[in-house]
């Protein structure tokens, strides 16, 4: 029976090196990727089905390559797939969960632009003028944190199948796993909090016939099929960590620290650590029973408690027991939770 198999094998080499070449077409199914298709606008064309999509986006985002880090040198040495920029603006755009903006390369074509403009060389009405580029409201970075070729395959388990037919063992040796892990960071570039983080993975099976063929008891030139690239593996690990991003989005809830403001002080005190709060404690504009949420420093915050009467001392941005005790004397005259902290409620009423 092993015989016969092996006499299959050497026939199909034998056929598929008979083959002659075809002339390039245009549009390959074999040399698609998991982003596919295209993205105009808010239109998109023939996107993988299982991309995730959104209603409507969530804001601006930038994507973020940090080419100076190992894995990104590892992985143009390795695989010579260059960045991961392209695909990944393909996909995000698809998505309609962000509107990209370029703050790349491009960005030096840009500038450039706008030299022009300002040297004169321009036709009038151009229009590069200032005050037209739009923020970035989000930075997207991707990390490769696993790219392997031939991690795993069949050829120990059909290795001894060799001896005089050891070209089962060779093509058994041929058919090998690829294998990607990645990680995808969403940042809100205003507070500098991450406001989502994702990995994703992929894997696929790579069955090359010509290249084991060659010099398995002198049968080769077989040509047969061609690696599966392992930037097809990346790209379809890429697509599932951002799918596992636009769930987080859909699904976002904020991190709170309840009764403190955020970046004001930790609850993981420190031995011989000052108590002091931050600068100052600042949330973004939402809509509430007093409008716009209010932001002050804990030592505006003593200076208006000083000024309403509650007399917590000479103001010196330090939550110690004195101004702790008028807060929460505030807090109970002004029917808020009585907390003794500078929180978002008891600012509202220190701002009216």
């Amino acid at each position: 029976m092993s015989r016969i198999l092996a006499l299959s094998l050497v026939g199909t080499a034998l056929a598929l090196a008979g083959c002659e070449a075809t002339q390039p077409t245009v549009g390959s199914n074999q040399a698609r990727t998991a982003a596919t298709g295209s993205a105009g606008g808010a239109a998109a064309q023939n996107v993988n089905a299982k991309l995730g999509r959104c209603d409507r986006p969530a804001g601006t985002l930038a994507l973020v390559e940090d080419n100076t880090l190992d894995w990104y040198r590892a992985y143009l040495d390795k695989y010579r797939l260059g960045s991961t920029a392209p695909v990944l603006r393909l996909l995000i755009q698809q998505s309609n969960c962000f509107i990209v903006v370029e703050r790349g390369r491009a960005m030096a074509n840009m500038q450039q632009e706008r030299a022009l403009q300002n040297s004169g060389e321009m036709r009038n009405n151009s229009n590069f003028g200032k005050g037209q580029m739009v923020a970035a409201d989000y930075s997207l970075t991707p990390e490769v944190l696993m790219s392997a070729r031939g991690t795993s395959g069949l050829g120990g388990a059909l290795g001894g199948y060799g001896g005089r037919l050891g070209v089962i063992g060779a093509v058994a040796g041929g058919i090998r796993t690829n294998e990607a892990a990645v990680m995808l960071t969403l940042v809100d570039n205003r507070s500098g909090v991450q406001v989502a983080a994702a990995e994703g993975s992929s894997s696929n099976t790579d069955f090359n016939l010509g290249a084991v063929l060659v010099g398995s008891n002198g049968f080769g030139g077989a040509g047969g099929y061609t690696n599966t690239p392992q930037g097809k593996v990346v790209t379809a690990a890429f697509t599932d960590a951002y799918n596992n991003i636009v769930d987080a989005v859909k699904n976002y809830s904020p991190q709170s620290m309840g009764d403190r403001g955020m970046g004001t002080g930790g609850r993981l005190a420190v031995e011989g650590a000052s108590q002091q709060q931050g600068a100052s404690v600042q949330s973004s504009q939402a809509s509430g029973p007093q409008g716009a949420n209010a932001y002050v420093s804990l030592r505006d915050a003593q200076v208006k408690l000083n000024q309403l009467g509650y007399n917590v001392g000479v103001p010196d941005g330090q939550l110690g027991k004195t101004t702790v005790a008028q807060l929460r004397m505030f807090q109970r005259d002004r029917r808020v939770s009585v907390t003794g902290q500078l929180d978002q409620a008891t600012m509202n009423e220190l701002a009216k």
